[in-house]
């Protein structure tokens, strides 16, 4: 199982990010302020990816990366533009049960205005009307301009109210051919071991999804000791819902395609005891792929940063956060090593991260 007590030789905080690969940057980027209110930026380089040889077809590409986040909660997005080649979309329309993450849940407080405020910033990329979950709550499914799918849920766990009603990431759903197997990644490794849902049938909620009138097992879970961490009261609880397709092999969403090419990159989680957790992983035969094996810099951002495979190939990135800027023109960062593990950041050190904010005219 995973790690959980706070002196455990590593352990998995909870999710902190989910990769966007995009056709342009600036647009989406834009988007996403617009409709998730994600405009608190971290970085924004273009670097030399080697770390992804390995799904690059053993060539190094050079990528542009904008790490954003909604302060009022959720999980942050790292938006990825391929800067040394043209990225591409699937060949086909990705459907429930293809393999890899097909959508990515936002949260939000309340789900009708949430709605509305879809409808009005994406168009016909939105659902027209509000449907149920088979476990009992309101949702709604809307795209981004490259066809990338979000799915809207309420949440109760927030961390301030700035008025825009959207929250940031929730959580994602991923494409398994196994479930068994995959659990044994996601719940007894990774720590995702609350069982919320799991079902087999046929769901009314995804009828009008690509796919989504065939048989499926569906399984939600959520840590049931999730980390604190420094950044845990802005990011919230996390969730991973893994689906089966039952008539059907599903396809790898990245089949003929490189990482970095248009859709959902990988899911990152936020870890601390990253040696540890490599021996633990390579014990289970998920060892890591890649491995920085100290911090490296994005702008002021220092990471370690390792990415393993899920059974599938889901790329899955493990994130130690060593240094961060909160107000980088002001010369103020945050060395996270020094902190506990589950000792979150001071709430004024959060909240000052809204002096960074980015508004749209």
């Amino acid at each position: 199982m995973a790690q959980t007590a706070t002196n455990a030789p590593y352990r998995i905080q909870g999710m902190q990010h989910i990769g966007v690969a995009t056709s342009n940057m600036d647009h989406s980027l834009r988007f996403f302020r617009q409709l998730f209110g994600m405009d608190i930026p971290f970085f924004d380089s273009v670097q030399a990816a080697p770390l992804m040889d390995s799904h690059t077809r053993g060539e190094t590409i050079t990528k542009r990366a904008s790490m954003v986040m909604n302060l009022q909660g959720g999980c942050a997005f790292e938006v990825l533009r391929a800067d040394s080649f043209e990225p591409v979309k699937a060949s086909w329309t990705l459907g429930q049960g293809d393999l890899g993450i097909t959508t990515v849940q936002m949260k939000t407080r309340d789900i009708e205005r949430m709605h509305a405020h879809a409808m009005k910033i994406a168009g016909d990329a939105c659902d027209r009307s509000i449907r149920n979950t088979p476990w009992g709550q309101k949702t709604f499914y809307v795209s981004d301009p490259d066809e990338n799918r979000f799915q809207v849920l309420e949440a109760s766990d927030w961390f301030e109210n700035n008025g825009h009603p959207s929250g940031g990431v929730l959580g994602c759903t991923i494409g398994v051919t196994n479930m068994e197997k995959s659990l044994e990644l996601y719940a007894n490794i990774l720590g995702f071991d609350e069982v919320l849902f799991d079902e087999t049938g046929t769901f009314a909620d995804w009828e009008d999804l690509p796919n989504g009138k065939e048989s499926f097992r569906r399984a939600r879970l959520t840590q049931s000791a999730p980390g604190a961490g420094g950044f845990g009261p802005l990011t919230g609880r996390t969730y991973i819902e893994l689906v089966q397709a039952l008539d059907r092999k599903g396809r790898f969403i990245f089949e003929d395609r490189i990482w970095c090419d248009i859709g959902f990159a990988h899911l990152g989680f936020d870890v601390r005891g990253m040696n540890e957790l490599g021996k633990a992983l390579d014990a289970k035969h998920f060892g890591f792929r890649c491995d920085t094996a100290d911090a490296i810099g994005m702008g002021e951002t220092k990471v370690h940063c390792t990415y393993i495979d899920d059974p599938d190939e889901c790329w899955l990135e493990m994130i130690e956060v060593h240094k961060v800027p909160i107000i980088e023109k002001w010369g103020l960062f945050l060395n996270v090593q020094k902190r506990g593990a589950d000792e979150p950041l001071p709430r004024w050190m959060l909240k000052a991260l809204r002096f960074s904010r980015i508004k749209d005219k």
